[in-house]
């Protein structure tokens, strides 16, 4: 059932509201800014890339002259570093030209599904890790990088990780670039004008909620969108019960505990201690970060990924955003989940797929590419690449902090599916239950029905 979910969708999107040259390295078509990945140019056979993997069984040192094309989302500064980056590739490979394309998370990977079903993604894509499981399932939509193995140095990457980036068929669809999790972040500058303590329990939290509210109406300790409230929820009931959501295509919760975690969420507003949903989408921006009331300390808190510091702490510059820690009274359990922060996939239409591994590859593990990356996608988990960072000081301290604490603290596995398009996208299931919820148009029971059947629905295809 979905109560008045067209209205509220529609309600959000008003406020919230790539193509590049024909190269000889993949298919697209120019715009100004190099933003739609929807290109129209004939797709290239994948023959021809199958031909072109057995000519790189050995690597002697040669590549062709060649355009190839690249992808990604991000901030300005990931923007700035990766065009720093290609430069240096430009510079170390003559003859091989990187065309960019590139833009915000809004709207990309809509954009981006498009191309890979048609055939028409650029050459070397950064991809977030369930993009194997959605679109590659079948092994067709990326090449299978272990061809390449003479050209990537897969030795600097623990096996764990890559074994989380291979496609149903065993291939090894992607390159992990991080790990990451979800981690409470404060403004301690707000936090401090209105005399409370960084909380580090749920009742700090609530009793932070109560000082909040006095302050002034619109002061809040957390700021949650509806995809955010979902991962909140499910951290609560991994705490609480120990058990992964998700678990060989069954979810592992009945209808009441699910229920008892959307309480939970409720209860969280109701006490203060986040925003409405309603409240969030009229403040008129399209992310938190871009949010006035983040901003300005309105919104003191957040629940974001550790790769996403530098990021929140930028806007809300001349404030004090430190690193939380996990609320420790929530349940027996550490509840929560590490999962692969993104990755590099070349797709299968590539007409140059060993100079594509090339672009890879140094993007990886050059110990040039790490100086001027740093940290632009998380802690790299390339050996080479961590340590050429820390030893020139160049990884943020806080995406550092962060990301340590997330992998002491969390012992639960993500489900690919979990990020599935048709669940987190924003006429998804979780937009449709959380903001249902916060707009009475669903009940506890009857959103946790919704839930368990949205989320059934999806990990069973």
């Amino acid at each position: 059932m979905k109560k008045d979910f067209l209205k509220r969708t529609m309600a959000t999107g008003l406020v919230a509201a790539m193509a590049l040259s024909t190269a000889a390295c993949g298919s697209s078509t120019s715009e100004e800014t190099n933003t739609d990945a929807a290109a129209t140019t004939p797709e290239t056979p994948a023959t021809e890339a199958a031909a072109a993997t057995e000519a790189a069984a050995t690597d002697d040192g040669s590549y062709e002259n060649c355009t190839l094309t690249m992808s990604w989302w991000g901030g300005d500064t990931r923007h700035e570093a990766t065009l720093k980056a290609i430069e240096a590739f430009e510079a170390a490979y003559p003859g091989i030209t990187v065309e960019p394309t590139y833009a915000a998370w809004d709207g990309w990977e809509a954009k981006m599904a498009t191309a890979f079903a048609a055939g028409t993604a650029q050459d070397v894509n950064q991809i977030n890790w369930n993009w194997i499981t959605q679109y590659d399932n079948d092994g067709t939509a990326f090449l299978n990088l272990n061809d390449y193995s003479n050209v990537i140095d897969f030795s600097q990457i623990d096996s764990t990780y890559l074994d989380m980036c291979t496609a149903s068929d065993g291939s090894q669809a992607g390159i992990p670039i991080s790990m990451t999790g979800r981690i409470f972040y404060w403004d301690k500058t707000t936090f401090d004008e209105i005399g409370c303590e960084i909380p580090t329990t749920l009742e700090e939290l609530k009793a932070c909620g109560e000082k909040f509210a006095a302050y002034g109406d619109d002061y809040y300790p957390l700021a949650l969108g509806e995809y955010d409230r979902m991962i909140l929820m499910v951290y609560y009931l991994e705490s609480v019960y120990g058990t992964d959501w998700v678990t060989d295509g069954q979810i592992n919760y009945t209808t009441d505990q699910i229920a008892e975690g959307l309480q939970f969420i409720q209860d969280l507003e109701d006490a203060h201690v986040i925003p409405s949903v309603a409240t969030i989408a009229g403040d008129g921006a399209a992310s938190l970060d871009q949010n006035q009331n983040w901003i300005d300390g309105h919104y003191a808190g957040i629940f974001e990924w550790d790769s996403s510091a530098s990021k929140f702490a930028s806007a809300a510059e001349g404030r004090e955003i430190v690193v939380g820690d996990y609320l420790t009274d929530l349940g027996e359990y550490q509840g929560g989940y590490a999962k692969v922060s993104m990755c590099w996939a070349i797709s299968a239409t590539c007409e140059h797929p060993k100079e594509a591994a090339l672009l890879v590859n140094f993007l990886m593990n050059n110990e040039e590419a790490a100086q001027i990356l740093g940290s632009e996608r998380g802690v790299p988990v390339s050996q080479i690449a961590l340590k050429t960072a820390n030893d020139a000081g160049l990884l943020n301290g806080q995406v550092v902090e962060a990301n340590g604490k997330v992998l002491a603290w969390v012992s639960n596995s993500l489900d690919p599916k979990f990020e599935d398009s048709q669940l987190k996208s924003s006429d998804g299931v979780y937009y449709d239950v959380m903001a249902g919820l916060s707009y009475g148009d669903y009940t506890v029971e009857e959103a946790a029905q919704t839930l368990y059947d949205g989320v059934t629905a999806v990990i069973s295809q």
